[in-house]
């Protein structure tokens, strides 16, 4: 919980913004003064724009001129807690493969103060009607183009590898933190073994695809739409790595805080591996084995939110990230339920859930 400004600093720190820290209050008024003139800003129409399940919040600043161009975007990242740089090299990235994401303005990397232009207001989150597909199908199709473009600027040793021990410690997440903390389930026994036996599998089946470069988080809330344009702007890419190509049209499909039916969800994919095949990404010449890739990376990153969400509930006090588990509880099962040699994991989610009764199982509370 955030303590109230404190009284007495800087005019330029509006009192609607909240500092658990006095220090980076006034030392966040002093970087904002002295930005302030090279790019026109005005310090005193700071505002909360957003925060996310990070330590980073995002700050909204008016500047000269009139329209959406006259709006900069802050950062607030602490060094101690968020480390910029990744943030910062992406983004050259992606603006080198010609995708729309932030500039970097200004950046003092000492105290993780960012000055960054502002992509807008307007998520494509926020201009879906889930009971609408065919109305959300051309901003999936310019979802695509960009994660196409993303994806064809690949090269090897640029971004961390997403490789077999990366991909274990996310895994991890599922039962220390969802399954033990969270159900109150004893990760031991049966359990742990059956788990242990199906991340083997999720692992050596997500190693076997094709590297290239991933968002991590590419999904409709971290895609802002351009009113004007429909040019879609990427954002939340700092933890971008190099690895299995299956894994952000995964994200894009197996949304988060959104739920299509599977018809339309092929429809999709099926238009992304279409654009893939066309630009030379090596993704499957066979759709059923690229889409098989595909279920099997979405099954690993559900497995890993739903650890995070209720990481972020238990330990960082926000609950509401927890409210959309069940959504990825339904993309395991789903998964996990047309694929035999994952039978034994889905018996597992469902006596973890409740869903059924134990049969040949008996789980501890811990």
């Amino acid at each position: 919980m955030t303590a109230p400004s404190t009284p007495g600093l800087d005019v330029h720190t509006p009192a609607g913004i909240l500092w658990n820290d006095a220090q980076r209050e006034k030392a966040f008024a002093a970087w904002l003064t002295r930005v302030a003139p090279a790019h026109g800003l005005r310090p005193d129409s700071v505002r909360l724009a957003s925060a996310d399940a990070s330590f980073r919040r995002y700050f909204r600043v008016d500047a000269a001129g009139e329209g959406p161009a006259s709006t900069r975007i802050v950062m607030d990242a602490p060094p101690d807690k968020e480390d910029s740089a990744p943030f910062v090299k992406v983004a050259q990235l992606m603006s080198q493969a010609g995708v729309t994401a932030p500039q970097v303005l200004d950046w003092d990397q000492a105290q993780g103060f960012l000055l960054l232009n502002d992509l807008g207001r307007q998520t494509m989150l926020d201009r879906i009607d889930p009971a609408q597909p065919e109305a959300a199908r051309p901003m999936y199709e310019a979802a695509i183009d960009a994660l196409v473009h993303w994806q064809l600027s690949s090269a090897a040793g640029v971004l961390p590898a997403y490789d077999e021990a990366l991909l274990r410690r996310e895994l991890a997440l599922f039962p220390d933190w969802y399954v033990a903390k969270h159900r109150g389930i004893a990760v031991e026994g049966p359990l742990a073994e059956t788990l242990a036996r199906s991340f083997d599998l999720i692992v050596k089946n997500n190693l076997a695809s094709p590297s290239v470069y991933v968002h991590r988080d590419f999904m409709p809330r971290n895609l802002m739409v351009n009113p004007s344009t429909g040019e879609l702007g990427v954002l939340d890419f700092q933890d971008a790595v190099y690895g299995p190509i299956t894994y952000d049209i995964a994200s894009l499909m197996r949304d988060a805080f959104l739920s299509w039916d599977e018809e339309f969800v092929i429809d999709v994919t099926v238009r992304y591996w279409q654009k893939a095949r066309k630009a030379g990404l090596p993704v499957d010449e066979d759709f059923g084995a690229f889409y098989r890739a595909v279920e099997w990376m979405g099954l690993q990153r559900h497995l890993k939110v739903a650890g995070i969400f209720a990481r972020l509930t238990l330990r960082d006090g926000k609950p509401r990230y927890l409210a959309d588990a069940p959504r990825f509880i339904g993309y395991i099962r789903a998964t996990a339920g047309r694929y035999r040699e994952l039978a034994p994991l889905l018996r597992a989610i469902d006596q973890i859930e409740g869903i059924q009764a134990a049969s040949g199982y008996a789980f501890g509370r811990v």
